[in-house]
């Protein structure tokens, strides 16, 4: 029997959340694990080593937690449309500006 991903190659089931505090933070890691990787939809990247990551903006949590679930809905689609957040516009959705 043989395992599903060869030895030493990462798959979905190991990925790590990196919570930045701005743009400029996450452009740069996203930039830097970016480098020999793949962009993903919704903020996720796969690195040169095939390790799954996902940077997100601290602000993030609480516009899809809030209790306007307009606000909340708005900024769920505006996120799935992206591939690297950007910040502005997810607060510009969830606000009703964009």
């Amino acid at each position: 029997m043989q395992a599903a991903n060869p030895p030493g190659r990462f798959d979905e089931s190991v990925s790590l959340t990196v919570e930045v505090a701005d743009q400029a933070e996450l452009d740069r890691i996203w930039d830097a694990l970016l480098d020999g990787g793949q962009a993903q939809a919704c903020g996720w990247l796969i690195d040169r080593w095939g390790l799954r990551w996902q940077i997100v903006p601290r602000q993030l949590n609480d516009m899809m937690a809030d209790p306007d679930r307009a606000a909340a809905a708005r900024t769920a689609e505006a996120m799935m449309g992206m591939v690297k957040f950007d910040i502005a516009a997810l607060k510009g959705a969830h606000a009703g500006t964009a």
